[in-house]
């Protein structure tokens, strides 16, 4: 079915660089507007939001309103902003602050630690065990390929407490990789930077989100302080659950393959958009979904093509799935709710010892 000849993998490698070139000669000043646009929306949500966590004089549901938009507006910047713009996706635009050099989002991890470990290595690397250190965060086992272990019994609840932490999971992961404060660094892992700045990164970012949230603001809004500190706190966790479900049903679906790092050794290109597409998961939903999704809901676009702006993914997804379609390759789509069943229903499976076999592409 999907194990391609070489010349097909060649053709399929053609056919999908042209149509990267064809949108990339559409890009332009319409995406542009559409990123200030979302831009203007989410500081008008954030500073909205804020501004009604003080209504709670009059009104609790002024309040919780308050809690919404401001998680409207982190989900905002974190996703359609943050994740596109690190991206190198509006690096043509040559904005001073929406750049992959320059932009810092709202988020407790370092944007550059973040850019090392997911720009590079999770997209170059896309779900091959041992190298694609993204896949269960070396938390979660979700593979075979893993041995299992005790705490895999409760890896469940694992999944919940990362799931609400998940901002602090990620400015931790390149830390973790590291062993920056635990163990001994493994031989093939050769860090970008010193130890002593991974450090001075996590805990710099992070005191400076824990003091804008939990300090700057509540006293500001003395004598207001505890509901404005709580309304903070709950929108974070809205926007750490929203962003981890996002990012799992993209990734570790039910149907998504697993590759050995020998069988990906001088892979062409081709073999390496096989491999984007076979370890990646769409779902579906309108506009609006897809804009608080950071468009991930085209997962398998965004692997494909991680440079091209992601508001590019819905009309390239037909396109893509009629050349999957032509190849006899799976193209992994389906509602939101079913693949985010599947997800629980992989996480749950190889808590156990006997997980069933890891889909491979030979």
């Amino acid at each position: 079915m999907h194990n391609l000849t070489s010349q097909q993998l060649d053709t399929l490698a053609t056919e999908l660089d042209t149509l990267a070139a064809q949108t990339r000669a559409k890009v332009g000043a319409e995406d542009a507007r559409y990123l200030e646009r979302v831009l203007l929306v989410q500081r008008l949500a954030v500073w909205t939001g804020r501004l009604l966590l003080l209504g709670i004089i009059w009104s609790p549901w002024l309040w919780l309103l308050g809690v919404l938009l401001l998680a409207l507006g982190k989900i905002l910047d974190n996703m359609e902003i943050g994740h596109n713009v690190l991206h190198g996706q509006y690096d043509w635009m040559q904005h001073p602050y929406l750049n992959s050099r320059q932009f810092e989002w709202d988020i407790a991890c370092d944007a550059k630690s973040w850019q090392r470990t997911h720009n590079f290595e999770h997209h170059t690397y896309t779900n091959i065990i041992g190298k694609d250190r993204d896949f269960g965060y070396g938390l979660l086992r979700l593979s075979n390929d893993f041995r299992w272990r005790l705490r895999n019994l409760w890896q469940f609840v694992t999944y919940l407490l990362l799931s609400t932490l998940f901002q602090w999971g990620v400015s931790y992961h390149e830390l973790a990789a590291q062993r920056v404060f635990f163990g001994k660094k493994k031989n093939d892992r050769h860090s970008q930077v010193s130890d002593h700045e991974l450090k001075k990164a996590f805990f710099g970012k992070g005191l400076r989100q824990l003091c804008k949230d939990y300090l700057l603001f509540p006293l500001l809004c003395f004598p207001l302080f505890f509901e404005v500190l709580v309304g903070n706190l709950l929108a974070n966790i809205i926007r750490n659950w929203w962003t981890a479900t996002v990012i799992f049903c993209g990734h570790f679906t039910k149907d998504v393959y697993v590759f050995a790092a020998k069988d990906c050794e001088n892979e062409s290109r081709g073999h390496w958009y096989l491999r984007q597409m076979l370890g990646s998961s769409n779902f579906t939903g309108p506009r609006w979904f897809h804009i608080l999704t950071g468009h991930l809901s085209c997962q398998i676009e965004h692997h494909l093509f991680p440079d091209l702006p992601a508001c590019r993914y819905p009309e390239l997804a037909p396109q893509v799935r009629a050349i999957a379609e032509r190849y006899q390759i799976p193209y992994n789509s389906g509602s939101f709710i079913r693949q985010y069943a599947t997800v629980l229903q992989r996480i749950l499976r190889y808590s156990l010892p006997a997980g069933a076999a890891p889909q491979r592409q030979m």
